[in-house]
Parts: structure tokens; sequence; C-alpha cells
């Protein structure tokens, strides 16, 4: 499965990767820091999902959600962030995205859903 990972935190996205890279299947083909560099990636890499930051520079990752989920083939979108609040969760999902979870107490629920995704690829 081909990864693509969205948000401004070095740390984060650090800590993703290494977590990600010991799940057997899962390639990260990219990275970005907002959501405009964000969706230039995407759209030239294709991949088959995304881990998507609500709050970044430049755009938001709700705006970046809803341009992806209105093309063709649209990847999956994990929305994984710190605003766990009923009304982005709501946002999100009703914008078209696929997961949503919390980054302070789902973060082991992130690295499960990657493993059993990888299954479908």
């Amino acid at each position: 499965m081909r990864l693509f990972i969205a948000d401004d935190s070095d740390v984060l996205r650090d800590s993703l990767s290494q977590m990600i890279s010991e799940i057997e299947g899962v390639e990260i083909v990219g990275q970005a820091v907002d959501a405009n560099s964000a969706l230039e990636a995407i759209e030239k890499l294709k991949p088959d999902a995304v881990i998507l930051d609500i709050r970044m520079p430049k755009a938001d990752g709700i705006l970046a959600l809803e341009s992806l989920k209105k093309k063709g083939t649209p990847p999956i979108v994990i929305v994984f962030t710190n605003y766990p609040y009923l009304q982005y969760r709501k946002r999100c999902l009703d914008a078209g995205a696929d997961y949503f979870f919390y980054k302070a107490t789902e973060f082991g629920m992130l690295i499960d859903l990657l493993k059993k995704l990888v299954g479908d690829f």
C-alpha cells in the first residue's frame, strides 16, 4: 500500500514514518507540511491512502480532504488530528474522510488500521 503523510509537525511525521516503516507492505511515498504541497504531491504520486492533519499552514486539511474526494478515484483518507471535537469529526466524515483519529489517544488504532488496510492492496 502506497501511503502519503501530510502534517506540519516534523516530530509527528518522523514518529509515524518510523512506526509505519515496520509494517510490511506499506511504503511511504511522500510527505508534506501543508495542504497545498500535499495536494500537489498526491496528484503526482497517486497514493492508495493519505494520513491528513486538520490544522496546517496555508490551507487546512479539511479543504484538502474535500478536494481529494472530488477526484475520480480518491485515496483512502485518514484524518489524524489534535482536534477530536465532534464538529470536526462530523465535518470530516461528511466531506468523505474514511477514518478519523485523535493523535493523543488513538495512535495505536491508526497503526492497527494500516496493518489491516495493507491486506486490501
